[in-house]
């Protein structure tokens, strides 16, 4: 499964112009649109519309993909873990910093 990640500078493994270090390995299907960005900044430049943000009752939906090993995950479980749980390879932590853009928290 390859899925495509919209963005700047977009590498395989998901990395953007705007983030861009050995642990940038995810990717957010965002709500409005259910298209897979590798950022915020990436949407802002792309999309032709405003982002909208996870509301909780959906936080059960696949909307992170790992761009390690293209393996999506919920939005739950997104937060719960470190690392992709398929491949274990590592995430930003300061990502965490971020999902009040992403989600309604």
């Amino acid at each position: 499964m390859n899925l495509h990640v919209k963005g700047t500078a977009v590498d395989p493994q998901t990395r953007c112009a705007h983030y861009n270090t050995e642990v940038d390995i995810i990717a957010i299907k965002f709500h409005c649109c259910q298209e897979y960005y590798a950022c915020y900044y990436c949407h802002q430049d792309h999309a032709d519309h405003p982002p909208t943000k996870w509301p909780q009752e959906k936080w059960n939906q696949q909307g992170i993909l790992c761009g390690n090993c293209q393996h999506e995950l919920t939005i739950e479980e997104y937060m719960e873990v470190r690392g992709c749980p398929e491949c274990h390879h590592t995430f930003n932590e300061r990502c965490s910093l971020h999902h009040p853009l992403y989600f309604n928290i």
